[in-house]
């Protein structure tokens, strides 16, 4: 049975903001991820925000994909942000390492301004 989980994409000002819902694991992850990459189509000249907000549990696979879509958005020297960690996934992400190579800021709004 398929985890739970929803992603809402919207574009503020040139900037692409993936909302988060439930919870990624292995029922879920790469359809999840697939949706997402798609959403962000070439990774050139974009920029990225993850807002975790909602997001209460993240797999191991889960945190690969943030990884790789940070090293594609790198590549293409575009930015990424992640943003509203709830404090368990913030936990998660900061124990992998994941918050010293992605910029994790506490809110949506900071994240807007910090990658425009």
């Amino acid at each position: 049975m398929e985890t739970l989980i929803e992603v809402n994409k919207k574009e503020v000002n040139w900037i692409i903001i993936f909302n988060i819902t439930g919870e990624l694991d292995e029922t879920n992850a790469d359809k999840t991820f697939t949706s997402i990459y798609e959403g962000i189509g070439e990774f050139e000249e974009k920029k990225i925000i993850l807002n975790l907000e909602w997001l209460k549990y993240l797999n191991s696979k889960s945190i690969w994909y943030i990884a790789d879509i940070f090293s594609n958005i790198e590549d293409a020297d575009s930015k990424m942000y992640i943003s509203n960690c709830d404090e368990w996934v913030n936990d998660v992400l900061e124990l992998v390492w994941i918050t010293t190579i992605v910029p994790t800021v506490a809110t949506e709004e900071e994240a807007i301004k910090a990658i425009s």
